[in-house]
């Protein structure tokens, strides 16, 4: 992590010239006289076909193989190479001169100097899909699936896009772009507002990345079919730049300041969806039959999956009203497909959320840098005879801590991946009878649910990273666990936990737990022989490193168990899965590191702990050297 932020503050230079030689080489060949230096927009898909292939083969072929270091070498001897070319290519232009002037040649751009409104549409078309491609990968990665990579996919479908809309096939392409936008948009954005969700995630993320693909096709080929004569060519480049620049500042800065949710994603949906230009003298149709046989298909899909997600009949009820009344008003938008989709939306998605019962609450919801946080109360959680009330904290959605908030008694059992029975449990149940004087330090604080296991005669100090946890889990609105269920033996210190922890006198822990990894996007500095060590460092001879590797689709396990073998420590695993289903305990993985297998005794006598072991040829994990791909599921 700091090799790599040295890497991008070192060159940051370089990159803004590595920028701008796309733009540079496409004026040059305009002006060389080739047959189609008319149009050297083409040129763009070589330029994003090289990205994408770069893209793809970075987490699969290169970061496996090649660690950072050498990866800053080789992109030195790189850069290098480019400028070399690039220098080669500007004395062959000069030496050559300028060939037929391109306006010789009939062109398919722009002939008069574009003006202020096409240039403010340049901008906002290249604003839209840039801020579109933060919002998707955002709001697929936090509320869909937190899948390892799968950023790599919004990021794909943006390159293929501009492939496309600068290659002969794009008249015909976005064509059919324009006219299948309002259709497959106005379903996604009804599901959206009125907050339902598909069980299969599959589903929903193959409808959402359609969705942002269509959305961009629409921007990019409105950009591509608007595109100036070649003499106003680095003018266009810097405005679709700006534009997209702006795009990416819009994401970063501004959305979180004023929203607390990714609200931007559905806004430049709907922004994209207005850009459609189906409204003015250009409109694309269908012939009148196939208009009909299209809409027909349409309806059937979408009035299915309507009655497949509703749960009552009060629900399909009122489904059906809306399905009906799109139908109607079919004869009346027929010849707009946009104000269709338009009023669809509109009747959907005031319709829904009343038919929705709610059984849970949102209590809380913030955003900052870190991501969205949100604290949900469920009042219909079943626990034995009775129903009790629980508050949950979820990032995005990975839950991380809850807690009984109803029973006056259970308010300080840990719950979730952290009950009694299962591995952390047993941990302290084990070593309290050996030593009841811990000093214990906590790498992520989650709802502050461990500290429920805090004796009076221990020292807490817990790490956080994100200061909104830390708000959350210290206002007893939410949870009370650092209020009620320890006393003032604890501290709170906020930051990088790795950059924290060096501060830290040595030998000082008797525990150590890092509970950072339940998210599926793990922090990889964590996990590294660097981080181990500074973690054994501060342990005590006798001190046990215990980590929360519940992933699902990441095996940790495989990490740990190659440092342990490397540098000789005893190691234990447990995978537990409760025997009977219940919403107060969930299976969870973790293992414990310690410098001798004799500290690790008194978990031996439970046959549910297992011995640690590599399995098969694994490169150490370093600060240097991570990959992802080699420990998926």
């Amino acid at each position: 992590m700091v090799v790599a932020g040295n890497i991008a503050d070192f060159h940051w230079p370089a990159f803004f010239v590595l920028s701008t030689t796309s733009p540079l080489l496409q004026k040059w060949f305009s002006n060389i006289g080739h047959k189609t230096s008319h149009d050297p927009y083409y040129l763009s898909i070589a330029s994003n076909a090289g990205s994408l292939i770069a893209l793809l083969s970075y987490p699969f072929l290169l970061e496996p193989q090649i660690g950072l270091f050498n990866q800053r070498q080789f992109w030195s001897v790189g850069f290098l190479l480019l400028c070399s070319v690039i220098l080669l290519c500007m004395f062959a232009y000069r030496r050559q001169g300028t060939g037929s002037s391109p306006e010789t040649v009939v062109t398919t751009g722009l002939q008069d100097q574009p003006g202020m409104a096409l240039k403010l549409q340049w901008l906002v078309l290249s604003l839209v899909p840039s801020s579109l491609l933060l919002g998707t990968t955002n709001y697929i990665s936090i509320d869909i699936a937190s899948v390892p990579l799968l950023w790599v996919i919004p990021l794909a479908l943006y390159l293929i896009s501009f492939i496309i809309v600068f290659s002969r096939y794009s008249s015909a392409i976005h064509k059919w772009m324009l006219y299948f936008q309002p259709w497959i948009t106005a379903p996604l954005l009804i599901f959206y507002f009125s907050g339902r969700t598909m069980e299969n995630y599959f589903l929903q993320l193959a409808l959402h990345l359609l969705v942002f693909f269509i959305a961009i096709m629409v921007c990019h080929g409105e950009l591509a079919r608007k595109r100036p004569a070649t003499r106003y060519l680095t003018q266009f480049y810097l405005i679709m730049s700006f534009g997209g620049m702006l795009g990416g500042v819009f994401n970063s800065f501004i959305a979180p300041l004023i929203f607390d949710s990714i609200y931007e994603y559905p806004l430049m949906i709907i922004a994209a969806l207005l850009l459609n230009p189906t409204n003015d003298s250009r409109r694309v149709y269908l012939q009148k039959h196939w208009s009909k046989i299209v809409f027909a298909v349409y309806m059937i899909f979408f009035s299915v999956l309507l009655y497949v997600n509703a749960d009552h009949y009060q629900e399909q009820f009122i489904l059906l009203l809306i399905v009906t009344a799109i139908i109607a008003n079919f004869f009346v938008f027929h010849k707009n497909l946009l104000y269709l989709g338009l009023y669809s939306l509109v009747i959907a998605s005031c319709a829904s959320p009343v038919a929705i019962p709610q059984k849970e609450q949102t209590l809380y919801q913030s955003r900052n840098f870190y991501g969205v946080l949100k604290v949900e109360k469920n009042v219909a959680t079943k626990l034995q005879t009775q129903t009790v009330a629980m508050h949950t904290l979820y990032s995005g959605s990975t839950e991380h801590g809850s807690q009984v908030m109803s029973a006056d008694d259970m308010q300080c059992t840990p719950v979730g991946y952290y009950s009694p029975s299962g591995p952390l449990g047993q941990l302290f149940e084990q070593y309290d009878r050996v030593n009841g004087y811990w000093q214990v330090g906590i790498v992520g604080l989650g709802a502050g649910e461990l500290v429920s296991y805090a004796k009076k005669t221990q020292n807490w100090n817990l790490y956080e990273l994100n200061p909104a946890v830390v708000d959350i889990a210290t206002n007893p609105d939410y949870f009370s666990y650092l209020t009620d269920c320890i006393d003032d033996n604890y501290a709170i210190e906020i930051g990088d936990a790795r950059l924290t922890l060096e501060k830290e006198s040595a030998h000082r822990y008797d525990l150590l737990v890092i509970d950072a990894f339940s998210s599926d996007s793990i922090p990889t500095h964590l996990l590294t022989r660097e981080a181990i060590e500074l973690y054994l460092s501060k342990l005590k001879s006798d001190g046990l490193l215990v980590f929360h590797i519940s992933n699902r689709h990441l095996q940790v396990n495989k990490v740990l168990a190659n440092h342990a073998k490397n540098m000789g420590l005893a190691a234990l695993l447990q995978e537990y899965r409760p025997e009977q289903k219940t919403p107060l305990v969930h299976k969870s993985d973790w293992a414990v590191l310690a410098k001798n297998q004799r500290t690790l005794q008194p978990l031996l006598s439970n046959p549910a702990w297992q011995e640690m072991r590599s399995s098969g040829e694994m490169q150490a994990w370093t600060d240097d050297f991570t990959s992802i791909v080699s420990i998926w599921k």
